[in-house]
């Protein structure tokens, strides 16, 4: 049996996810991409896929840029964990908005309307890796257009899947949610807990 590992390579620049690993005890560095990398282009969608499908595909393609990446840095070895976040209104993907434009008309899509947050998280050890999705639901009330210029303008949809956090201000909006609060955030710790004892991670 492989021994334990004392800590992962995080290969994302989502502060949020550096926080629920800390909220794990999980020791983590980080493994970003370099100048030479062109990360976003990752996450650019198919058209016609499904949003679990996308949520897959995109984290798998993370996770193989991040092994790549390992390797040719010469660091030492530990498992790497990647993830991916998305937003799916029936099969609609809202990802990250464009710009103040695009968030305000993301964010009325969603006012009054149920829709679901889909969150992918893998984990690389060795040759192995494995993979969990995680699907929560969550419920907005109808938010008036004042509401939603209001939350644009202090800049917080931006860099966010769906145009909004759920531990931002936005959180006034959600009448009702449905799977994991952690998952929504941007990993979901039950998942992520089962594939780091997978990986023989001490935390």
């Amino acid at each position: 049996m492989s021994a334990a590992h004392d800590f992962v390579y995080l290969a994302s620049q989502s502060p949020r996810r550096r926080q629920l690993l800390e909220q794990l005890g999980v020791r983590h560095e980080l493994l970003l991409p370099g100048p030479d990398e062109d990360a976003e282009a990752l996450e650019a969608e198919i058209r016609g896929e499904a949003p679990v499908a996308y949520v897959e595909r995109v984290t798998r393609a993370k996770l193989l840029a991040a092994r790549r990446r390992l390797a040719a840095r010469g660091l030492p070895p530990a498992p790497i964990l990647c993830s991916d976040t998305t937003v799916a209104l029936g099969r609609r993907l809202l990802g990250k908005p464009a710009d103040a434009a695009d968030a305000h008309a993301t964010l009325a899509l969603l006012s009054g309307r149920t829709h679901r947050v889909i969150t992918a998280v893998a984990v690389a050890w060795g040759r192995q890796d494995a993979l969990a999705i995680n699907i929560s639901r969550v419920q907005f009330d109808a938010v008036s257009e004042r509401d939603i210029a209001h939350y644009v303008a202090t800049g917080e949809p931006f860099g966010k899947a769906g145009a909004y956090a759920i531990q931002s201000a936005a959180a006034a909006w959600i009448r009702h949610i449905e799977g994991s609060y952690s998952g929504i955030m941007g990993l979901p710790l039950y998942e992520t807990a089962q594939l780091l004892r997978q990986a023989r991670v001490r935390f």
